[in-house]
Protein backbone atom coordinates (compact mmCIF):
# COMPACT_ATOMS: atom_id res chain seq x y z
CA UNK A 1 0.00 0.00 0.00
CA UNK A 2 2.85 2.50 0.04
CA UNK A 3 3.05 3.09 3.73
CA UNK A 4 3.57 1.69 6.93
CA UNK A 5 0.78 3.41 9.25
CA UNK A 6 0.88 3.56 13.08
CA UNK A 7 1.67 0.08 14.50
CA UNK A 8 -0.90 -1.91 17.07
CA UNK A 9 0.76 -0.62 19.77
CA UNK A 10 0.22 3.14 18.89
CA UNK A 11 -2.76 2.81 17.34
CA UNK A 12 -4.27 1.37 20.96
CA UNK A 13 -2.97 4.48 22.56
CA UNK A 14 -4.77 6.47 20.30
CA UNK A 15 -7.91 4.87 20.86
CA UNK A 16 -8.07 5.40 24.65
CA UNK A 17 -7.34 9.14 24.25
CA UNK A 18 -9.69 11.52 25.72
CA UNK A 19 -12.86 13.49 24.45
CA UNK A 20 -10.83 16.60 24.69
CA UNK A 21 -7.93 15.24 22.60
CA UNK A 22 -10.20 13.47 19.94
CA UNK A 23 -10.26 17.23 18.15
CA UNK A 24 -6.30 16.77 17.84
CA UNK A 25 -6.94 13.37 16.58
CA UNK A 26 -8.87 13.98 13.78
CA UNK A 27 -6.74 17.02 12.66
CA UNK A 28 -4.16 14.43 12.43
CA UNK A 29 -6.74 12.16 10.10
CA UNK A 30 -7.34 15.24 7.81
CA UNK A 31 -3.68 16.02 7.89
CA UNK A 32 -3.11 11.96 6.88
CA UNK A 33 -6.17 11.99 4.82
CA UNK A 34 -5.35 14.93 2.59
CA UNK A 35 -1.27 13.83 2.10
CA UNK A 36 -1.93 10.32 0.75
CA UNK A 37 -5.66 10.56 -0.49
CA UNK A 38 -5.85 13.95 -1.32
CA UNK A 39 -9.59 15.62 -1.39
CA UNK A 40 -11.30 13.06 -3.65
CA UNK A 41 -14.40 11.62 -1.87
CA UNK A 42 -15.15 8.02 -3.70
CA UNK A 43 -18.56 6.92 -4.36
CA UNK A 44 -20.26 3.42 -4.52
CA UNK A 45 -23.70 2.05 -4.22
CA UNK A 46 -25.07 -1.64 -4.04
CA UNK A 47 -28.05 -3.18 -4.95
CA UNK A 48 -29.92 -6.15 -2.88
CA UNK A 49 -29.88 -8.60 -5.37
CA UNK A 50 -31.18 -11.49 -3.30
CA UNK A 51 -33.01 -10.42 -0.38
CA UNK A 52 -34.21 -12.60 3.01
CA UNK A 53 -34.41 -16.55 3.92
CA UNK A 54 -30.96 -16.44 4.87
CA UNK A 55 -29.65 -19.67 6.73
CA UNK A 56 -26.66 -17.54 8.69
CA UNK A 57 -27.36 -16.10 12.36
CA UNK A 58 -25.69 -12.82 11.99
CA UNK A 59 -26.96 -10.92 15.40
CA UNK A 60 -27.16 -7.51 13.21
CA UNK A 61 -28.75 -8.92 10.13
CA UNK A 62 -32.49 -7.93 9.28
CA UNK A 63 -32.07 -10.78 6.78
CA UNK A 64 -31.40 -13.72 8.78
CA UNK A 65 -34.25 -16.57 8.86
CA UNK A 66 -33.33 -17.16 12.40
CA UNK A 67 -35.26 -13.34 13.40
CA UNK A 68 -38.74 -12.23 12.42
CA UNK A 69 -37.70 -8.51 11.44
CA UNK A 70 -39.82 -7.73 8.68
CA UNK A 71 -37.05 -7.66 5.78
CA UNK A 72 -38.47 -8.03 2.22
CA UNK A 73 -37.73 -11.57 0.43
CA UNK A 74 -37.12 -12.45 -2.98
CA UNK A 75 -34.91 -14.39 -5.51
CA UNK A 76 -32.19 -12.92 -7.44
CA UNK A 77 -33.48 -9.40 -9.11
CA UNK A 78 -33.91 -9.40 -12.63
CA UNK A 79 -30.72 -8.18 -14.98
CA UNK A 80 -33.43 -5.09 -15.92
CA UNK A 81 -33.74 -4.25 -12.60
CA UNK A 82 -30.00 -3.87 -11.84
CA UNK A 83 -29.11 -1.88 -14.49
CA UNK A 84 -31.64 0.83 -14.31
CA UNK A 85 -30.31 1.54 -11.11
CA UNK A 86 -26.38 1.20 -12.23
CA UNK A 87 -27.58 3.77 -14.54
CA UNK A 88 -28.85 6.25 -11.71
CA UNK A 89 -25.80 5.70 -10.25
CA UNK A 90 -23.14 6.67 -13.12
CA UNK A 91 -25.58 9.86 -13.21
CA UNK A 92 -24.69 10.93 -9.96
CA UNK A 93 -21.35 10.15 -10.21
CA UNK A 94 -21.06 6.71 -8.62
CA UNK A 95 -17.69 4.58 -9.60
CA UNK A 96 -18.32 1.64 -7.91
CA UNK A 97 -21.18 -0.71 -7.96
CA UNK A 98 -22.19 -3.67 -6.23
CA UNK A 99 -24.73 -6.71 -6.37
CA UNK A 100 -25.25 -7.99 -3.39
CA UNK A 101 -26.93 -11.64 -2.19
CA UNK A 102 -28.39 -12.96 1.05
CA UNK A 103 -27.30 -16.69 2.31
CA UNK A 104 -23.84 -18.28 2.75
CA UNK A 105 -23.95 -19.25 -0.82
CA UNK A 106 -25.79 -19.09 -4.13
CA UNK A 107 -26.58 -22.47 -5.81
CA UNK A 108 -25.45 -23.11 -9.24
CA UNK A 109 -28.23 -21.49 -11.47
CA UNK A 110 -28.82 -18.63 -8.90
CA UNK A 111 -24.89 -17.62 -9.37
CA UNK A 112 -25.43 -18.11 -13.44
CA UNK A 113 -27.86 -15.60 -13.47
CA UNK A 114 -25.72 -13.33 -11.23
CA UNK A 115 -23.15 -13.54 -14.37
CA UNK A 116 -25.56 -12.86 -16.31
CA UNK A 117 -26.46 -9.79 -14.94
CA UNK A 118 -22.65 -8.88 -15.17
CA UNK A 119 -22.31 -9.38 -18.58
CA UNK A 120 -25.65 -7.27 -19.12
CA UNK A 121 -23.86 -4.29 -16.74
CA UNK A 122 -20.66 -4.89 -18.28
CA UNK A 123 -21.84 -3.82 -21.78
CA UNK A 124 -24.40 -1.10 -21.09
CA UNK A 125 -23.02 0.82 -18.38
CA UNK A 126 -18.99 0.06 -19.26
CA UNK A 127 -17.63 3.39 -17.02
CA UNK A 128 -18.51 1.38 -14.18
CA UNK A 129 -16.22 -0.50 -11.87
CA UNK A 130 -18.29 -3.84 -10.31
CA UNK A 131 -17.98 -5.59 -6.95
CA UNK A 132 -19.72 -8.58 -6.26
CA UNK A 133 -20.72 -10.02 -2.61
CA UNK A 134 -22.24 -13.29 -2.41
CA UNK A 135 -21.17 -14.77 0.30
CA UNK A 136 -18.37 -17.68 0.54
CA UNK A 137 -16.70 -18.53 -2.81
CA UNK A 138 -14.48 -21.03 -4.47
CA UNK A 139 -11.66 -20.57 -6.74
CA UNK A 140 -14.09 -21.54 -9.79
CA UNK A 141 -16.61 -19.16 -8.77
CA UNK A 142 -13.68 -16.09 -8.14
CA UNK A 143 -12.23 -17.03 -11.61
CA UNK A 144 -16.11 -16.70 -13.61
CA UNK A 145 -16.58 -13.22 -11.52
CA UNK A 146 -13.47 -12.38 -12.94
CA UNK A 147 -14.26 -13.37 -16.47
CA UNK A 148 -17.70 -11.29 -16.83
CA UNK A 149 -15.76 -7.89 -15.39
CA UNK A 150 -15.86 -7.72 -11.79
CA UNK A 151 -12.55 -6.60 -10.31
CA UNK A 152 -13.68 -6.38 -6.65
CA UNK A 153 -15.27 -9.14 -3.87
CA UNK A 154 -16.72 -8.02 -0.97
CA UNK A 155 -16.75 -9.60 2.16
CA UNK A 156 -16.55 -8.20 5.80
CA UNK A 157 -15.09 -10.36 8.58
CA UNK A 158 -17.56 -7.52 10.56
CA UNK A 159 -15.27 -7.30 13.74
CA UNK A 160 -12.05 -8.89 15.34
CA UNK A 161 -11.40 -12.70 15.81
CA UNK A 162 -12.14 -12.75 19.61
CA UNK A 163 -15.59 -10.73 19.52
CA UNK A 164 -16.41 -12.78 16.16
CA UNK A 165 -18.20 -15.63 18.05
CA UNK A 166 -20.84 -13.83 19.71
CA UNK A 167 -22.15 -12.11 16.97
CA UNK A 168 -22.06 -15.20 14.22
CA UNK A 169 -22.60 -19.15 15.39
CA UNK A 170 -22.96 -20.72 11.85
CA UNK A 171 -20.09 -20.18 9.81
CA UNK A 172 -16.51 -19.51 11.68
CA UNK A 173 -14.35 -15.94 11.47
CA UNK A 174 -11.45 -18.17 9.46
CA UNK A 175 -13.79 -19.03 6.69
CA UNK A 176 -14.44 -15.58 6.30
CA UNK A 177 -10.25 -14.90 5.84
CA UNK A 178 -10.36 -18.23 3.52
CA UNK A 179 -13.07 -16.38 1.30
CA UNK A 180 -10.75 -13.42 0.98
CA UNK A 181 -8.33 -15.71 0.17
CA UNK A 182 -9.54 -16.80 -2.55
CA UNK A 183 -10.67 -13.84 -4.02
CA UNK A 184 -7.64 -12.45 -4.16
CA UNK A 185 -5.60 -15.35 -5.94
CA UNK A 186 -7.86 -15.27 -8.35
CA UNK A 187 -6.68 -11.90 -8.95
CA UNK A 188 -9.67 -9.94 -7.48
CA UNK A 189 -9.33 -6.76 -5.18
CA UNK A 190 -11.00 -7.42 -1.67
CA UNK A 191 -13.20 -5.08 -0.15
CA UNK A 192 -13.85 -5.74 3.49
CA UNK A 193 -14.50 -3.88 6.35
CA UNK A 194 -16.97 -4.64 9.48
CA UNK A 195 -19.48 -2.62 11.94
CA UNK A 196 -19.06 -0.75 15.29
CA UNK A 197 -21.00 -0.68 17.89
CA UNK A 198 -22.19 -4.55 18.39
CA UNK A 199 -20.80 -4.48 21.91
CA UNK A 200 -17.18 -5.08 21.21
CA UNK A 201 -14.54 -3.52 22.89
CA UNK A 202 -11.96 -0.89 21.23
CA UNK A 203 -9.33 -3.34 21.64
CA UNK A 204 -11.48 -5.39 19.22
CA UNK A 205 -12.15 -2.63 17.16
CA UNK A 206 -7.71 -2.20 16.86
CA UNK A 207 -7.68 -5.54 16.15
CA UNK A 208 -10.29 -5.90 13.36
CA UNK A 209 -7.75 -2.72 11.77
CA UNK A 210 -4.52 -5.41 12.13
CA UNK A 211 -6.40 -8.51 10.47
CA UNK A 212 -7.31 -6.17 7.59
CA UNK A 213 -4.16 -4.68 6.90
CA UNK A 214 -2.19 -7.62 7.34
CA UNK A 215 -4.67 -9.05 4.53
CA UNK A 216 -3.34 -6.41 2.42
CA UNK A 217 -6.83 -5.01 2.17
CA UNK A 218 -7.38 -1.47 1.06
CA UNK A 219 -10.72 -0.49 0.50
CA UNK A 220 -12.90 -0.64 3.76
CA UNK A 221 -16.53 -0.38 4.37
CA UNK A 222 -17.13 1.22 7.88
CA UNK A 223 -20.46 0.12 8.96
CA UNK A 224 -21.88 1.71 12.38
CA UNK A 225 -25.04 -0.79 13.71
CA UNK A 226 -28.23 0.18 12.99
CA UNK A 227 -30.31 -2.36 15.70
CA UNK A 228 -33.20 -4.08 13.65
CA UNK A 229 -36.07 -4.39 15.65
CA UNK A 230 -36.12 -8.22 15.90
CA UNK A 231 -32.91 -9.04 15.86
CA UNK A 232 -30.45 -9.58 19.14
CA UNK A 233 -28.93 -6.69 18.66
CA UNK A 234 -32.14 -4.53 18.44
CA UNK A 235 -31.57 -2.82 22.03
CA UNK A 236 -28.17 -2.61 21.50
CA UNK A 237 -27.22 1.22 22.61
CA UNK A 238 -25.88 3.71 20.46
CA UNK A 239 -22.14 4.70 20.06
CA UNK A 240 -20.93 8.12 21.07
CA UNK A 241 -20.26 10.20 18.62
CA UNK A 242 -16.84 11.02 19.59
CA UNK A 243 -16.24 7.57 19.99
CA UNK A 244 -17.43 7.05 16.78
CA UNK A 245 -15.49 9.93 15.22
CA UNK A 246 -11.91 8.69 17.77
CA UNK A 247 -12.39 5.34 15.96
CA UNK A 248 -12.66 6.42 12.47
CA UNK A 249 -9.37 8.95 13.14
CA UNK A 250 -7.49 6.07 14.34
CA UNK A 251 -8.37 3.58 11.50
CA UNK A 252 -6.73 6.34 8.84
CA UNK A 253 -3.80 6.78 10.92
CA UNK A 254 -3.22 2.85 10.48
CA UNK A 255 -4.32 3.04 6.65
CA UNK A 256 -2.74 6.32 5.41
CA UNK A 257 -3.78 5.60 1.82
CA UNK A 258 -6.76 3.42 1.93
CA UNK A 259 -10.08 4.18 1.08
CA UNK A 260 -12.02 4.31 4.12
CA UNK A 261 -15.81 3.90 3.04
CA UNK A 262 -18.20 5.14 5.71
CA UNK A 263 -21.48 2.95 4.40
CA UNK A 264 -24.66 1.48 6.75
CA UNK A 265 -25.77 2.88 9.92
CA UNK A 266 -23.68 6.46 9.42
CA UNK A 267 -27.38 8.82 8.81
CA UNK A 268 -28.67 7.60 12.33
CA UNK A 269 -24.89 7.08 14.27
CA UNK A 270 -23.64 10.54 13.25
CA UNK A 271 -26.04 12.71 11.96
CA UNK A 272 -24.57 16.51 11.12
CA UNK A 273 -21.33 14.79 12.20
CA UNK A 274 -21.27 12.64 8.75
CA UNK A 275 -19.70 15.82 7.19
CA UNK A 276 -17.18 16.01 9.63
CA UNK A 277 -16.09 12.31 9.42
CA UNK A 278 -15.50 13.17 5.82
CA UNK A 279 -13.60 16.04 6.60
CA UNK A 280 -11.17 14.02 8.47
CA UNK A 281 -10.82 10.53 8.38
CA UNK A 282 -13.48 9.42 5.69
CA UNK A 283 -12.34 9.22 1.51
CA UNK A 284 -15.39 7.08 0.75
CA UNK A 285 -19.26 7.11 0.62
CA UNK A 286 -21.69 4.42 -0.26
CA UNK A 287 -24.84 6.49 -1.51
CA UNK A 288 -28.18 5.20 -2.41
CA UNK A 289 -29.98 2.76 -0.23
CA UNK A 290 -28.45 -0.07 1.78
CA UNK A 291 -29.77 -3.83 1.48
CA UNK A 292 -32.97 -3.49 4.15
CA UNK A 293 -32.86 0.31 5.48
CA UNK A 294 -33.01 3.52 3.31
CA UNK A 295 -30.08 5.81 2.66
CA UNK A 296 -29.59 9.43 2.62
CA UNK A 297 -31.27 10.94 0.03
CA UNK A 298 -28.70 11.31 -3.01
CA UNK A 299 -28.84 15.21 -3.19
CA UNK A 300 -28.16 15.96 0.07
CA UNK A 301 -25.03 13.31 0.03
CA UNK A 302 -23.68 14.35 -3.14
CA UNK A 303 -23.55 17.75 -2.04
CA UNK A 304 -22.40 17.07 1.29
CA UNK A 305 -19.60 15.34 -0.85
CA UNK A 306 -19.06 18.60 -3.29
CA UNK A 307 -18.38 20.80 0.12
CA UNK A 308 -15.92 18.48 1.68
CA UNK A 309 -14.27 17.94 -1.41
CA UNK A 310 -13.92 21.93 -1.73
CA UNK A 311 -12.87 22.46 1.83
CA UNK A 312 -9.41 20.81 1.09
CA UNK A 313 -8.40 24.15 -0.22
CA UNK A 314 -8.49 25.75 3.23
CA UNK A 315 -5.78 23.63 4.20
CA UNK A 316 -4.17 23.74 7.63
CA UNK A 317 -6.35 26.84 8.47
CA UNK A 318 -9.33 23.92 8.86
CA UNK A 319 -10.26 23.83 12.37
CA UNK A 320 -12.34 21.09 13.43
CA UNK A 321 -14.03 22.19 16.67
CA UNK A 322 -17.20 20.85 18.47
CA UNK A 323 -16.49 17.44 18.66
CA UNK A 324 -18.18 15.85 21.76
CA UNK A 325 -17.62 12.36 23.13
CA UNK A 326 -21.09 12.57 24.00
CA UNK A 327 -22.71 14.49 21.48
Amino acid sequence: MGEVGVSKKEALQRIKISDGEIDQLLMEARSTRYRFCGAKVHLCAIINARSGKCSEDCAFCAQSSWYRTGAPEYPVISAEEALAKAKRMVEVGVERFSLVTSGGKLSRREFKKILDIFEVLKKEVPSLSFCASLGSLDKERAAALKEVGVTTYHHNIETSRTFYSRICTTHTFDSRIETIRIAQEAGLEVCSGGIFGMGESEEDRIDMMFILKDANISSVPINILNPIPGTPLADQPPLPVGEILKTLGVFRLVFPSGILRLCGGRERALGSFQRKALETAINGLMVGNYLTTKGNPLEEDLKMVHEVEHSFSMGEDYTIGGVSGNS
